[in-house]
């Protein structure tokens, strides 16, 4: 549906300042603060909120069993505790993320990062599966605030540095989803599965207050009203060829990366690796290395090479999983440790490569763009981890590796008929 124009373009005051006295300042001083763009403060700021808040979507994860036993959960049932989370953050990106097109950016962010934590504060003191479902549905719904934070940065940044700024910011997004599983395993191996949630819980009080004090107000353009918000992503979607494009190599990529942190744990706990849950904790944090992609990919975006390097992210992901499939046993765990730093490198590379792309389009349908692109993408990473424990159930490693293969090299194929200007 297509949107009536808005008044002229955003340009964002800093917290506290009073509109008397922005307006009180020649128009210029606010063009040129504009174009400065954000202080290298308030990024890393931004930065470590997206990764805090985004953490809280995986640290469930690798405490399915304990959680489970827990709750008198049935080991069938185990899996709901991950599947309820990934369904609310789903929901939340298609019905939540499209206000930041229509509401205060910053009030958004804030009253988001205070439900959060009330609801990661139910999850401790739940002694029944439904209110613990329920509850990590909320957390997962209301996660979501990180895709809400995502576009405002690139919305301070100029266009000449957006690149950049959106890759430092997922560097810390970045970490916090590979962060989260280690951490949350070793907190539960010295205390319980209940200590970690009440630790976010009061990093999420202490991240709203700083949220509150230090972003800039963003008083969105738009003109629709909600449902208008939603009917018109029906029409970005079906007219946007960027956002098309972006959005199935990155669910293509993210399909491998989710397959292959599902299966190494099972493959690494089986024999003969008999991997204790502390050393699978310690396997995951060799994805770490992968976030510094972030801003090396944005900094080649803003160089105006988006499509050689998205090629080259396909390319290396595609060939981590084919070197892991074909070395001997004497070396695998080390080649299948660098694969897992390569295709970490190569899915951060080409989100931040795609989320660029798509921050270059119009500011009033950033929100809803980003929204989509991320809610694809997502759907992409879930079929990745089905499929991939369906292949190592019935085809071991050398399956599911293959399987993780195809995926990048399907997005490879198709990126090559891309029209470049």
């Amino acid at each position: 549906m297509a949107e009536p124009p808005g008044p002229a373009p955003y340009v964002p005051r800093p917290a506290g300042r009073h509109p008397a006295m922005t307006s009180k300042r020649p128009a210029t001083h606010q063009n040129d603060a504009h174009h400065s763009g954000p202080s290298p403060n308030l990024i890393r700021v931004i930065a470590a909120a997206c990764g805090l808040i985004v953490a809280n979507l995986y640290y469930a994860q690798p405490l399915a069993g304990p959680i489970s036993a827990t709750l008198s959960m049935s080991e069938g049932q185990s899996g709901l505790i991950v599947t309820v989370t990934q369904i609310g953050y789903c929901l939340g990106l298609l019905l939540i993320v499209p206000l930041a097109d229509l509401l205060e950016n910053r009030s958004l962010i804030v009253w988001m990062t205070r439900f959060v934590m009330l609801a990661l504060l139910v999850l401790p003191f739940s002694h029944q599966p439904l209110p613990f479902l329920f509850a990590i549905g909320l957390v997962g719904v209301l996660s979501v605030a990180v895709q809400i934070l995502v576009p405002l940065a690139a919305t301070l940044a100029p266009e000449a540095t957006r690149g950049r700024v959106v890759g430092k910011v997922m560097s810390g997004l970045m970490l916090g989803i590979m962060l989260s599983r280690p951490v949350s395993s070793f907190v539960t191996q010295f205390s319980s599965w209940h200590t970690i949630f009440l630790i976010s819980a009061g990093l999420m009080l202490v991240l709203s207050i700083v949220l509150q004090r230090v972003l800039p107000e963003r008083s969105p353009t738009t003109q629709s009203h909600y449902g208008a918000l939603l009917r018109s992503m029906v029409t970005l979607l079906l007219t946007t060829q960027v956002l098309q494009r972006r959005a199935f190599y990155h669910a293509c990529l993210f399909g491998s990366f989710s397959l292959f942190w599902t299966v190494t744990p099972l493959l690494l706990a089986s024999p003969p690796f008999l991997f204790s849950q502390g050393q699978i904790a310690l396997f995951a944090f060799v994805g770490v290395a992968g976030a510094i992609a972030a801003p090396i990919a944005g900094h080649i975006a803003d160089k105006g090479w988006t499509w050689p390097a998205t090629l080259a992210a396909m390319a290396l992901v595609c060939l981590a999983f084919l070197a892991s499939a074909v070395m001997p046993q004497s070396i695998f765990t080390s080649v299948l440790t660098l694969a897992g730093v390569v295709i970490d490198f190569g899915v951060t590379a080409n989100l931040v490569l795609g989320q660029r792309a798509l921050f270059m389009l119009p500011a009033e349908s950033r929100g809803r763009l980003n929204a989509l692109y991320m809610a694809i993408f997502f759907l992409g990473g879930a079929a990745g981890s089905a499929l991939g424990s369906w292949a190592y159930a019935h085809g071991g490693w050398p399956l599911a590796s293959a399987l993780g293969a195809a995926f990048p090299a399907l997005a490879f194929l198709v990126c090559l008929t891309e029209k470049r200007s």
